[in-house]
């Protein structure tokens, strides 16, 4: 069974899960040659025992739009989390789970998979699109950032800071940099 890159982005309102909420979440499944197999995406209601960050709020305060998007029509978080693990286990692939960065998204994801549906479909591993970048570069860790990575590697998608848009965004470049690695499928 092939592997599937799951591009996936949220959106919180902290940096821990638990303590904070995750606002919204979106993935974009692909397979290696950048062909989208689907794509999910849903707001969630935020957790009663959650308090938002202070630090994290202010940054939303110059990012509204995509806030408002982020709360549009939140839904009950095990509802979500339940579907969302169905969704993974529908698909055509194993699911691998990609993110920039990776430790943030999955800690929250596997967070919410593990304590509302009791299952994470990408067992509890996760792929990072800045690790990925920094071997092929052979570069440093922090050096490995989106303005010191080849042009050819981005498509003309948008980063909004919208979950959806980021994890198309994301799996494309994911995509576009398996294609570029001279070692891939040798």
């Amino acid at each position: 069974m092939e592997e599937l890159y799951v591009s996936t982005d949220i959106e919180t309102d902290g940096p821990i899960p638990g303590d904070n909420s995750m606002l919204s979440l979106a993935s974009a499944a692909y397979r290696a040659d950048k062909t989208l197999v689907g794509t999910y995406s849903a707001n969630l209601e935020l957790l009663p025992e959650s308090v938002p960050d202070p630090a994290t709020m202010k940054w939303w305060e110059s990012h509204r739009e995509a806030w408002e998007a982020s709360r549009r029509e939140p839904r009950p978080v095990r509802e979500v989390m339940r579907e969302y693990a169905s969704w993974l286990k529908g698909l055509p692939g194993r699911p691998v789970f990609v993110a920039y960065p990776a430790g943030y998204d999955f800690t929250f994801v596997y967070w919410y998979l593990m304590r509302f549906a009791g299952e994470s479909p990408f067992s509890f591993s996760a792929l990072d699109i800045k690790t990925y970048a920094m071997a092929l570069m052979g570069s440093e860790f922090r050096q490995a950032v989106k303005g010191n990575m080849p042009k050819d590697w981005f498509d003309r998608l948008p980063h909004t800071h919208v979950a959806l848009d980021d994890a198309l965004e994301q799996g494309a470049l994911f995509c576009n940099m398996l294609a570029a690695n001279p070692k891939r499928g040798k």
